[in-house]
């Protein structure tokens, strides 16, 4: 009797086992479910945030220089048209080439200045010239020939 007694208590708490268990499994499938949900959510979430970082690198990269974006190419372009540029500069402008960019930029305001001041008295004295010219054919249409 005694084993029987033993055999109902073993097979009673294998019972109580195997029911722990099935009722773990259930809150373990819930359990799956839920981390399920909060993966996805952190998926998003992570998403988001990579389209974010995109933007923003996107935003600073049209806000950088184009040295930076160009691997330095395009402003090594640039900075030899520059060069080029204030040579051409030297050249004109009397005296230019013992002078420092920006005093040279200076002296070429003054000389545009000079240049302009001459091309009004140019200006002048050919309007001047053609004025006495025209006066000059007029007087001479006027003179009567002599026979």
């Amino acid at each position: 009797m005694e084993e029987a007694q033993t055999q109902t208590q073993v097979s009673k708490s294998t019972f109580k086992r195997k029911q722990r268990k099935t009722q773990q499994k259930s809150h373990m499938g819930n359990a799956v479910h839920e981390s399920l949900s909060s993966f996805n959510q952190l998926r998003a979430e992570s998403a988001q945030r990579r389209a974010r970082k995109q933007r923003r690198e996107e935003c600073m990269k049209t806000n950088q220089p184009s040295d930076v974006k160009n691997g330095g190419e395009e402003d090594g372009d640039k900075e030899e048209e520059v060069e080029k540029k204030i040579e051409a500069l030297q050249r004109i402008v009397p005296g230019g080439e013992s002078l420092g960019v920006d005093k040279l930029f200076e002296e070429t305001a003054g000389y545009i200045m000079a240049l302009q001041g001459q091309l009004k008295a140019m200006k002048a004295l050919a309007s001047f010239v053609e004025g006495l010219e025209k006066q000059k054919r007029k007087n001479f249409i006027g003179t009567p020939w002599p026979l």
